[in-house]
């Protein structure tokens, strides 16, 4: 928390210092505008849905600002986190208790509200000064999802309208707030998104007693309906406003509740295809509220698991895979300490090696080492001959995961066994490989409880 706070709201703050507008005092004594840019941008950091990338628009040349769909000039934080908007919090006043948001209505923390017109000059004033490149405008909800609303288009609208600003705007889409409002607002953001908040139902009913699971996909379904139509008529008149060109996106909290990774690759898979969302973004439970409820991170934010998901995400969206091949019932989380995809191709050894001037596409795409754009390299330029290991590596294939898993020319880079621990400990391993063993010895690592050795293996074993 600290880390984003030392980024984001530490650095807007350093820059609202030199705006000397922000630190006017209010003659009815209430917040200025940089003690309330200091309670809202820190109380957003907890929103990590805030991709700023999907839609190119240039100026008009009658405002100022403009999109580029390669994405926004980013800065992160030290674990990751995309920080390069600015991203605020409407308000941080809720009306709601969840039990892991430290905006609950219960807590005893600073609020504070901004203005429509408050949000228009901060943003304008750090857009001019290439502090930020877009805003992302999330809010708790003040007095009920239908006012918030209007306050969060009346902002927005005046920024597009009155201030002529035609840079990316993320909002997020109250849920239960009224559908003319969302068609609304959709016609003015660049991308909009609803968290899902927790991966079930009844999760959510446990921990956000206020918050309905169909109350947040009804939003979803009219801003996914809403695209596609949108779409529909631009090719139709041509001339037609974008709705919500840069897609739309969700967040799920992981670690707040005991679902499984398979549990909660299966729900983002279903959004995925139901919903057609550009990113679901997992965002690791951080503990700020005291709460019988909640769950003990004695090692902290689970960062690793929400690491591996983003890669599991990955191989759904570019490289073809499903979240029932990743994970089952029967293996319901992922091994941290290799990749999905490698865990993956562990557990199919029988498909492997893959003859590299041969395979299809697809099956490239699923050996280790080998992404999306090497995958795409390798099959243009087989065309001109065959491939070696060092025409791999200067196409850009990561060879320290992938000779274990391919042939050039019906050959290994190496003599290596085709053997799953052998080849995880090289994995996992730091060094370089590990050298073939002549006397047939694995290399798996030994554990106390094994029970098919005797008891001194066992202790020394472990060297092995």
């Amino acid at each position: 928390m600290e880390r984003d706070k030392g980024h984001l709201t530490s650095a807007l703050a350093q820059s609202a210092q030199q705006l000397p507008y922000l630190a006017a005092i209010n003659p009815a004594g209430q917040k200025t505008l940089m003690e309330k840019l200091g309670i809202l941008s820190d109380a957003a950091k907890y929103d990590v849905s805030c991709s700023s990338s999907g839609v190119g628009r240039k100026g008009d040349g009658t405002g100022i600002g403009n999109t580029i769909a390669g994405g926004i000039c980013h800065s992160f934080g030290a674990d990751g986190r995309c920080i390069s908007l600015l991203k605020i919090l409407f308000t941080n006043e809720c009306i709601y208790d969840c039990k892991y948001c430290i905006n609950r209505c219960s807590n005893d923390v600073p609020r504070a509200s901004f203005t429509p017109d408050e949000i228009c000059e901060l943003t304008i004033q750090f857009y001019r000064r290439n502090y930020i490149e877009g805003l992302f405008l999330s809010s708790g909800i003040l007095h009920n999802p239908d006012y918030t609303m209007e306050l969060i288009y009346e902002a927005v609208y005046k920024l597009r309208t009155l201030y002529r600003f035609q840079g990316y705007i993320h909002v997020k889409a109250i849920p239960g707030a009224n559908p003319m409002l969302v068609q609304r607002l959709g016609m003015l953001a660049d991308r909009m998104s609803v968290n899902l908040e927790l991966p079930t139902a009844e999760g959510l009913h446990r921990l956000a007693p206020n918050k309905h699971r169909k109350n947040i996909l009804t939003p979803m379904r009219q801003i996914q309906q809403g695209i596609t139509q949108n779409k529909e008529e631009i090719v139709a008149y041509r001339h037609a406003s974008s709705f919500v060109p840069a897609g739309q996106s969700t967040q799920m909290i992981i670690g707040a509740t005991p679902e499984s990774d398979y549990q909660v690759m299966m729900v983002a898979e279903s959004l995925y295809r139901k919903f057609d969302l550009k990113r679901v973004y997992y965002s690791a439970f951080v503990s700020v509220n005291k709460d019988k409820d909640l769950p003990a991170l004695p090692g902290g934010p689970p960062l690793l698991r929400e690491h591996r998901l983003y890669q599991a995400d990955w191989l759904l969206r570019f490289y073809g895979f499903e979240a029932g091949e990743l994970l089952s019932e029967q293996k319901p989380n992922f091994n941290v300490l290799l990749d999905p995809k490698a865990d993956w191709a562990l557990r199919h050894l029988e498909l492997f090696p893959v003859e590299i001037n041969r395979a299809d596409y697809q099956m490239i795409l699923r050996v280790p080492g080998i992404g999306v754009k090497s995958a795409q390299r390798i099959v243009r330029a087989r065309k001109n001959g065959n491939l070696t290991f060092d025409h791999l590596k200067k196409i850009g294939v990561t060879l320290k995961r992938a000779l274990y898993f391919i042939t050039c020319g019906g050959k290994m880079m190496y003599p290596t066994k085709i053997e799953e621990d052998y080849i995880t400990r090289n994995l996992i391993s730091n060094k370089e490989k590990l050298p073939f063993p002549a006397d047939g010895m694995t290399y798996r690592q030994l554990s106390l409880f094994d029970d098919d050795m005797p008891g001194w293996q066992k202790i020394v074993g472990g060297a092995g």
